[in-house]
């Protein structure tokens, strides 16, 4: 009788351990998918270097392209979905002297460049990541005005009132991803 209740037991906690391991792999696959990462290295460098938080450069890779960098109809490429246009304008600012635009396609250049307009706008904006975030996708001549209209209303800017439906929608989506990859992805980002 002790054998067979040992038997039980033994075969009631493999099936125990099988499902906590299907339910574990189930989980991040279901993880990965829904927010997905990579090029964390890239990521983290440029975080270090340009006083960004990892975070909010994956949310906003995330809100432009879930990390998977195809063209923009509008002509934005790579992870951070840069038009050419934006990127030659940051390579003036930065001193960059060698830059093309095929070179959006790197990976590595992208990412630096977007984390580059990312810490501009921050400093347009006195760090405020809201407004930065929304120039980054709005236009920092929009914000600016959506900005001193606010503040001529005695206010300051709220997400829930920026004109551009599509802009206001990016940003929630951004600080959402932000929050998300912080909590979900927080070791592999070097967040401590």
């Amino acid at each position: 009788m002790t054998r067979r209740i040992f038997g039980t037991l033994a075969t009631l906690i493999v099936a125990v351990l099988f499902v906590a391991v299907a339910a574990t792999i189930l989980h991040q696959a279901t993880r990965e998918l829904a927010l997905p990462l990579s090029a964390t290295r890239i990521i983290r460098e440029q975080a270090a270097e340009k006083r960004l938080d990892p975070a909010l450069i994956a949310a906003v890779i995330y809100a432009e392209t879930k990390f998977d960098p195809r063209p923009s109809s509008a002509g934005a490429e790579g992870l951070m979905q840069i038009l050419p246009s934006t990127a030659y304008y940051l390579a003036h600012l930065s001193g960059g002297v060698s830059f093309t635009a095929s070179d959006l396609a790197d990976p590595s250049v992208n990412v630096a460049y977007g984390s580059y307009y990312l810490r501009y706008l921050l400093d347009q904006f006195d760090g405020n990541e809201i407004l930065a975030v929304a120039a980054y996708n709005g236009g920092q001549t929009n914000v600016e005005s959506w900005v001193a209209h606010a503040n001529a209303a005695g206010r300051q800017l709220q997400v829930a009132e920026i004109p551009f439906p599509q802009t206001r929608e990016y940003v929630q989506r951004v600080l959402n991803a932000q929050r998300a990859y912080r909590t979900t992805y927080a070791r592999q980002l070097g967040i401590e």
